[in-house]
């Protein structure tokens, strides 16, 4: 079983826990975020980043100064990511134009090269 497939079926079954369960599962680092918001988010650290280890898939919240809101912010993000990764791709088949479509592309082809034959200058 490849990578790829294997993290797909981890990011299907995270999908379907809780946020309690899904955040037991990853791993939680709080730094300091610094930027706008004055001295409590210089100072405190209220930057959040949760890493889900069966996936590889890790996401970071900084834009609030409250350390649980950027908790939410994460864990909404990393629920996006999840089920992107969830996501089986359509299997894609190359396909054939049947004698008709072939014909009628031609047909078309005549249409317009005789079109702008007549928009030619007769000098």
């Amino acid at each position: 079983m490849s990578l790829s497939l294997k993290r797909r079926g981890a990011a299907q079954r995270a999908i379907a826990l809780d946020d309690a369960a899904l955040l037991a599962e990853c791993k939680e680092e709080f730094f300091v975020a610094g930027g706008p918001g004055g001295q409590h988010r210089n100072k405190t650290a209220s930057g959040v980043r949760l890493t889900h280890p069966p996936t590889e898939m890790s996401v970071v919240a900084t834009e609030r100064r409250s350390q649980w809101q950027n908790r939410a912010a994460a864990l909404k993000r990393l629920r996006i990511g999840l089920a992107r990764l969830a996501v089986v791709p359509k299997v894609r088949r190359k396909t054939v134009p049947n004698l008709r479509a072939r014909e009628k592309r031609l047909q078309d082809k005549k249409l317009l090269a005789a079109k702008k034959k007549l928009r030619r200058s007769f000098t």
